[in-house]
């Protein structure tokens, strides 16, 4: 049972080829079928079912919500009241929400099934998923191969046929990353368009929530019930668009777009990935497109400004998970100051504390200003290029990966040499733009890529009209 859209979905639902109970079994059932993958931490099976039979009734009522028929996963750095989230972190093992975020809350109220919470790279840090205190996840099109991070089990469960849809984060592109590893569409919202309330926070200037599915049509369609005011967050924007869902158009608009050479050019872009991007250029100037070579200068400068200011944050934002309010307290510690230090110490993974270690030094006293102070400049610089080259294409264009998926379990003497896989995917973050990663092809070993495409701020309908176009003419 293979669906790419909630329309179909929908469709056999109404001529009764089967019922959401139904679907949800046999959802269930392939989560059992594929728990080596470890993409689920949790399965909602009992609730799933009661929430299917209830949704079921209203369908047949005719007073069923917008969703109704999508089985979704959310990651877990999302909050459900009643619910165990934890961030994949062994600091929160345990932990239930006291209460839903804003995406669940407006997700539930158009009859969305929410199936399990997924497995993700601990407090949404690492691009491999493999820094989960609950272990990695696997590729499914490859087990051997991470799913990216660090939405890895909301992409391998996509992929996987395991939930209809998932719920990522993204940060610096760990939503469009993992969606390029596996196969599947991943979208990045302009920042403040999808409130962040209850989502666990990284770094809270980055970090928006967005859709994982197979379908662009369903992506928007789960951002514009998603999107919007909310009184419980400050940095969502006060304006919405009146409606955010696209559909293939049968005559697409001509557009602009520029492709940045310095990403087609880098030397750690696969031969492969390069000559199916150059195609795909060609590919769009056949379809009346204007595609020309653009210049963005800061490429170098985007990933170190990156890691700066978001573990910046991160110090700050991880500093309430302290082993007295909430969450793990080590059992051997004696004292105050002992049970901050051992319960943090035992709590983070190694990757956590790195970064909460980097951002506590960036922002302290004699280097704020060398090192914080002027990545915050450099990040301006980077907003105002973004918008300059935007002002001039519709849209820009580069891969999302500089490969496919890499080995499971693969070491590396720097661990640095980990963070250039955001090299394409931090601008959009940096400069709160909207981003997607549409599934582009195969290598010859058979593992899926993706290439993304970025819209001016505010200008996701855009972007996700354009790329539902550009998926419906490549079909």
């Amino acid at each position: 049972m293979s669906y790419n859209t909630l329309s179909e979905i929908q469709s056999d639902l109404g001529k009764g080829a089967l019922t959401l109970p139904e679907l949800v079994q046999a959802y269930l059932g392939r989560i059992n079928e594929e728990q080596s993958l470890n993409a689920f931490l949790e399965v909602y099976e009992d609730e799933a079912m009661e929430r299917a039979q209830e949704i079921q009734s209203k369908m047949e009522q005719g007073t069923a919500g917008r969703l109704a028929g999508l089985v979704l996963g959310i990651k877990d750095n999302i909050c459900f009241k009643g619910h165990k989230v934890s961030a994949a972190s062994h600091i929160l093992e345990g932990f239930e929400s006291l209460f839903s975020s804003t995406v669940v809350d407006r997700l539930l109220a158009e009859d969305v099934v929410i199936i399990g919470r997924l497995n993700c790279d601990e407090f949404a840090m690492g691009s491999a998923n493999e820094n989960s205190f609950y272990g990695p996840v696997l590729n499914p099109k490859d087990r051997t191969k991470v799913p990216g991070g660090s939405s890895g089990g909301s992409a391998a469960a996509v992929a996987a046929g395991m939930c209809h849809a998932a719920l990522g984060s993204d940060t610096g592109g760990s939503i469009r990353q993992p969606a390029s590893f596996t196969g599947i569409v991943g979208y990045k919202p302009t920042y403040g368009t999808v409130s962040r309330h209850g989502l666990i926070a990284y770094a809270s200037s980055f970090d928006q929530i967005g859709p994982m599915t197979k379908s662009v049509e369903d992506a928007s369609l789960l951002l514009d019930i998603m999107a919007g005011p909310d009184e419980y967050d400050s940095t969502a924007s006060q304006e919405r668009e009146k409606s955010y869902e696209v559909r293939p158009a049968e005559k697409a608009e001509k557009k602009k777009i520029g492709y940045i050479a310095e990403c087609i050019e880098s030397e750690g872009l696969d031969p492969e990935v390069r000559q199916r991007m150059i195609d795909e250029i060609e590919w769009l100037r056949s379809e009346g497109h204007t595609v020309e070579e653009v210049h963005f200068p800061y490429l170098g400068y985007m990933v170190p400004t990156y890691y700066i200011l978001t573990t910046a944050e991160a110090s700050s934002n991880l500093a309430r998970y302290d082993g007295v309010h909430f969450g793990y307290r080590s059992e051997t510690a004696e004292g105050l100051e002992p049970t901050y230090k051992q319960s943090r110490t035992e709590g983070f993974g190694e990757e956590v504390k790195r970064r909460i270690m980097l951002g506590t030094f960036v922002l302290s006293s004699g280097y704020y200003d060398a090192y914080y102070g002027k990545a915050q400049k450099v990040r301006r610089l980077i907003q105002e290029k973004t918008s300059e080259l935007l002002s001039a294409y519709d849209f820009l264009l580069s891969p999302t990966t500089p490969h496919s998926a890499f080995e499971l379990g693969k070491k590396y003497d720097d661990p640095t040499v980990m963070y250039l896989e955001d090299i394409f995917t931090v601008q959009s973050n940096l400069a709160g733009n909207p981003a997607i990663s549409l599934p582009l092809g195969e290598t010859n070993a058979g593992l899926p890529f993706g290439i993304q495409y970025m819209g001016k701020r505010k200008g996701d309908v855009e972007l996700l009209q354009f790329s539902a176009d550009v998926m419906n003419k490549r079909r």
